[in-house]
């Protein structure tokens, strides 16, 4: 491993043995936080009731870096984003050179949501997770992604061949990291499979095919880290959202926007 790797790898183990205690952490790096924090009303209790918020932290992997949060999203957030988002589902789709489109590879259902305090919160939480450890320009808006029986996301990686371009800005970007979190767990299979990463023990996460497939578990959520201190595309961190096969399954992705220059 490069000297740059071995440096990013330690800074971000650092950030996340930090998280785990929520308070510390976002006094810690609030100077890196003012852009996505303007988005609150400080004197306003949904301010307050987010940023007290509390979740534990658990590195499942550090190369590449995986991490298991409990209670990143609480009961009463769920709820919200699951109302904010019911009327907006469409079929889900990929982007294919350059175009979104849907495929059999992905047969779920997603929302793009809009602008509330509720998501303005979650992309701060989001935010100061991060601290300043990638190269993050942005948080995009949060996606929910719904699957109901025999509907599946065939494995796919969340990071893009060639960046992409903001129409409103022009601006390239990639996905330096992808959170993805547990909003609604009502169902048997589902769970997000990782073929080429390993970890020991069952109760959440299981082994599946030399790799390891995470069950839902409303308000938990992974994060991982999808690109190399180059810029490329890490492909050990390819997974899939295997079938459900009763009931449904609703979640939500957030993915950190790195511009590129």
């Amino acid at each position: 491993m490069s000297s740059k790797a071995t440096q990013l790898g330690f800074l971000i183990l650092i950030t996340a043995l930090l998280v785990s205690n929520y308070d510390r952490t976002l006094s810690l790096l609030s100077p890196y936080l003012r852009a996505a924090l303007d988005r609150l009303d400080p004197s306003s209790s949904h301010f307050e009731d987010c940023m007290g918020h509390n979740y534990t932290t658990e590195i499942l992997s550090i190369d590449p870096l995986l991490i298991y949060i409990t209670s990143f999203v609480s009961p009463a957030e769920s709820s919200a984003l699951l109302a904010a988002g019911e009327s907006l589902f469409e079929s889900s789709q990929v982007t294919v050179d350059g175009r979104d489109t849907t495929t059999s590879d992905r047969t779920s259902y997603s929302a793009n949501l809009p602008l509330t305090h509720i998501t303005s919160c979650i992309s701060s939480r989001a935010r100061a997770f991060l601290g300043a450890t990638l190269p993050v320009g942005d948080i995009g808006a949060p996606q929910l992604v719904r699957y109901t029986a025999g509907q599946k996301f065939n494995l796919h990686y969340d990071w893009y061949d060639t960046p992409q371009v903001l129409t409103k800005t022009g601006q390239r970007f990639n996905r330096p990291a992808s959170f993805f979190a547990f909003l609604e767990a009502n169902c048997t299979g589902g769970e997000t499979f990782f073929p080429h990463i390993s970890v020991p023990g069952e109760g959440r996460w299981r082994a599946h095919e030399g790799g390891t497939a995470f069950m839902p578990v409303e308000g938990n959520a992974l994060f991982w880290v999808n690109l190399m201190p180059n810029g490329r595309g890490d492909t050990r961190v390819m997974h899939a959202g295997l079938p459900v096969e009763e009931g449904r399954k609703t979640a939500m992705n957030i993915w950190p926007r790195g511009f590129v220059v």
